[in-house]
């Protein structure tokens, strides 16, 4: 279900933005607008949809647009051209009053730097947003003290947040914003200030609250890894446009240009890439209730097959054949495969990376098998696939290293 929707959203700072504007949709460059008008294109024709209960995290460098791009969502600025909407509920024509009452119940923000009050306790920061809602104290304290318990911080409820460490006070700034309980949650460059190690931590304890919470969360970072950690689903931008947008492992293996390519290029891509990104998704098999022996054999023969997976009727993975066994059967003139199905076999499911693969070469002498839950194959990962995934050689060259290994 679609939480967020951003169309064609333009942000032009400067005084003569109509001008800019018509350049913009001219087509001009950011550069040719800037010396025809003076105005900056900080973002361009930016166009989003977020689904309920999903990461969605916006990345770029410095000046590239992103964090601009998550203030006009709530409208802390106003975009020049282009509608926001969240839950259908279009923000850009909203009046100051409704936007209110959006910001209080719907959009949380967490900020670079916290944020916080520094005079007051842990518990009056966390219920900070309560109390601007009117709760009774004794409600909103409780509620507090609910979420200041979800995000580690019980015991340091009375502590003034100005005596904490930076991770701390950075749980208590996550804490006030999800203690509204709202829809969504906006984090701009939220962990970009801690050390590595706490950094690190937080983003693991974000993703341990996402699975309690469900919540939207759009999360701006210029730090690849960080969104490569957190999120479901990515957005880069550069000079104020999205140039890209999708999973981490479709950024990876298909960049949509030089400027994306030359991101990912020293991203360890055997933490990403999928057994369903490098399988064969149409392996020949071996069909338990339909093919004999013979016919098997002269289908291994013909494909110069040396193993086969054996599958019942409804595609449930059974284990491999070897062509020395079904030659074998046909000899004795047996018709039944089951008495050589080899059933000791390691099974990946489709989310699976080459890192996760990558041992089972060592323990197998059969293509690793990529099966979904009800068991069902969907295809097979060669090793040749796997070694090309990981030293970056095309497979025909490693095929030929490994027949002169072979022939050695």
């Amino acid at each position: 279900m679609e939480k967020i929707r951003i169309n064609n959203l333009s942000l032009i700072f400067g005084k003569s933005k109509h001008k800019a504007l018509k350049l913009l949709r001219e087509g001009k460059s950011k550069a040719e607008i800037l010396k025809a008008t003076g105005c900056n294109v900080a973002v361009r024709d930016a166009n989003i949809t977020v689904n309920e209960g999903e990461i969605f995290v916006i990345m770029g460098l410095s000046g590239s647009g992103k964090s601009t791009l998550l203030r006009c969502i709530n409208r802390l600025i106003n975009p020049t051209a282009g509608q926001v909407f969240v839950n259908n509920q279009e923000i850009t024509n909203m009046t100051e009053k409704e936007l209110l009452n959006i910001r209080r119940s719907g959009l949380a923000m967490v900020f670079q730097h916290f944020g916080l009050l520094p005079h007051r306790t842990v518990l009056n920061n966390v219920a900070f947003g309560l109390e601007i809602k009117g709760m009774k104290k004794s409600e909103r304290d409780q509620k507090a003290m609910e979420t200041i318990d979800l995000v580690g911080l019980k015991g340091y409820e009375h502590q003034r947040v100005d005596e904490l460490s930076g991770g701390m006070q950075q749980r208590v700034g996550l804490a006030r914003g999800i203690a509204n309980a709202p829809e969504v949650l906006l984090m701009d460059e939220a962990f970009s200030a801690l050390d590595p190690l706490i950094r690190s931590q937080m983003q693991d304890e974000l993703l341990l609250l996402q699975e309690k919470m469900k919540k939207t969360i759009l999360f701006i970072t210029h730090d690849l890894d960080e969104a490569i950690k957190l999120g479901d689903r990515i957005a880069i931008m550069k000079d104020g446009e999205i140039v890209q947008t999708g999973t981490s492992e479709e950024i990876i293996t298909a960049p949509a240009n030089d400027y994306v390519e030359s991101f990912v290029e020293n991203v360890d891509r055997s933490r990403i890439i999928t057994a369903t990104s490098i399988m064969f998704k149409k392996p020949r098999v071996a069909r338990l209730s339909k093919d004999g022996p013979a016919t098997i054999l002269r289908l291994m023969r013909e494909t110069d097959l040396k193993e086969l997976p054996v599958v019942r009727t409804n595609r449930t993975f059974l284990g491999y054949l070897k062509i020395e066994e079904v030659a074998r059967l046909k000899k004795e003139g047996v018709k039944s495969l089951e008495s050589i199905i080899n059933t000791t076999v390691m099974t990946v499911s489709p989310d699976a990376t080459v890192e996760d693969m990558l041992p089972l070469i060592t323990r197998t002498n059969f293509p690793i098998p990529v099966v979904n839950e009800e068991n069902h194959l969907l295809g097979i990962v060669t090793p040749t696939s796997l070694i090309a995934e990981t030293t970056g050689k095309d497979k025909g060259e490693i095929n030929d290293i490994i027949q002169k290994a072979i022939e050695l």
